[in-house]
């Protein structure tokens, strides 16, 4: 029960997740040096000593929350003392303007937030069109080729153009600053909280590899 879902997730999946906690923890893995990880735990102690940094034990998703609060006061006049961790992207973001106030939001932070994404419509059928000319190009090059310039440029276009959140309040974004860029959402980025790597990534794989947090234990293998 402890080793199922690690091992039947896509390495490259994995390998992509690596990619960012790269970006967010300001780390590089270089050569093989994870060769010798088998389970989730001893991911998260490796990624822990990684990092060369002042250890502080104050909370960075707090800090986050206040960073994220200080932004929408600042960039979307809106009095800080409104913003609670449950106050609503989609009031704070109105889909006629979402874009440009997310812009605005993420200049003032340093970093990207993506939280905008096309409609999963759109992303179905371009994605569908993408398979079926691979295929294509099998049978005829021309229609396959045009078919795959035709999906990917409208995968990059709905992407750059997307509207849609995924998710519902301010709480849920500083959770995903936390995530995605902890050093930067930290009061102090020379510091960081040792304590929380493990909270940290348990959240990120759970996130993003869609598993069963209560099934992601210090034991569940990768081999």
């Amino acid at each position: 029960m402890t080793d199922y879902e690690l091992k039947n997730i896509d390495p490259e999946d994995i390998e992509d997740l690596l990619v960012k906690v790269e970006t967010s923890f300001d780390i590089k893995f270089v050569g093989d040096e994870l060769v010798h990880i088998t389970t989730f735990g001893q991911l998260c102690d490796h990624i822990a000593n990684k990092i060369k940094l002042d250890n502080s034990d104050d909370c960075t998703s707090q800090q986050a929350f206040y960073k994220l609060r200080d932004a929408i006061s600042s960039t979307l006049q809106i009095d800080n003392k409104t913003i609670s961790t449950d106050f609503q992207l989609a009031d704070l973001l109105p889909r006629q303007s979402r874009r440009s106030k997310t812009k605005k939001l993420e200049s003032h932070l340093g970093f990207n937030l993506n939280i905008l994404r096309p409609p999963h419509w759109v992303t179905g059928t371009l994605g569908i069109l993408l398979l079926a000319s691979l295929v294509g190009l099998f049978f005829n090059w021309q229609i396959g080729l045009i078919g795959l310039v035709f999906s990917i440029t409208g995968l990059w276009l709905a992407n750059k153009v997307g509207n849609e959140l995924d998710l519902q309040t301010v709480g849920q974004v500083a959770e995903k600053m936390t995530r995605e860029n902890y050093l930067k959402s930290r009061r102090n980025p020379m510091t960081f909280n040792k304590k929380e790597i493990e909270k940290v990534l348990t959240d990120w794989f759970s996130n993003d590899l869609d598993l069963d947090k209560s099934k992601l234990t210090r034991d569940a293998k990768f081999v």
